[in-house]
């Protein structure tokens, strides 16, 4: 066990998470009101329109006769 390659393996890590965390605090302090459209990718994912999966659409005369039955 190499106490002294440990080490340099923590203190690397360490750089690491600490880099990450720099990062994420700028895109959070970065972040206010957006303004304009979204992105299509976004637009996209946001709109659920049209009937849920698994309906079934009825016909007019499947309707008439359901009623009526």
């Amino acid at each position: 066990m190499d106490v002294a390659k440990i080490l340099a393996d923590l203190r690397q890590e360490r750089e690491q998470i600490e880099e990450a965390i720099l990062s994420l605090e700028r895109l959070v302090r970065g972040r206010g009101k957006r303004r304009g459209r979204p992105p299509a990718w976004l637009a996209t994912a946001q709109k659920r329109r049209g009937r849920p999966p698994g309906s079934k659409n009825k016909t007019t005369s499947a309707a008439s006769k359901a009623a009526s039955a």
